[in-house]
């Protein structure tokens, strides 16, 4: 992470992620229907999957911020890591 921040807002985003989930557990203790379940199942995935662009995102303004000529083995890394984590 490139600035203190960026990682106190993901770090924020995880650690909300950490209380949906204890949430979740306590629903299915709870015995609460499935759609609820499903619902913040889905929240979750949803919020994961904002971390992960925020630390793209992080990373990629790292790369080109740190590197004021940023050669091709550089870039296709780059690509390839946005690539596999869009899949």
């Amino acid at each position: 992470m490139s600035t203190p921040e960026s990682k106190k807002k993901i770090i924020n985003r995880l650690k909300t992620i950490k209380g949906h989930i204890q949430g979740i557990e306590n629903m299915i203790e709870n015995d609460k229907g499935c759609d609820e379940v499903l619902i913040q199942i889905a929240a979750i995935k949803q919020s994961i999957h904002k971390v992960g662009l925020a630390v793209m995102e992080e990373h990629a303004s790292h790369c080109f911020m740190e590197d004021e000529a940023v050669d091709k083995e550089k870039m296709e890394e780059l690509i390839k890591l946005m690539f596999n984590y869009t899949k």
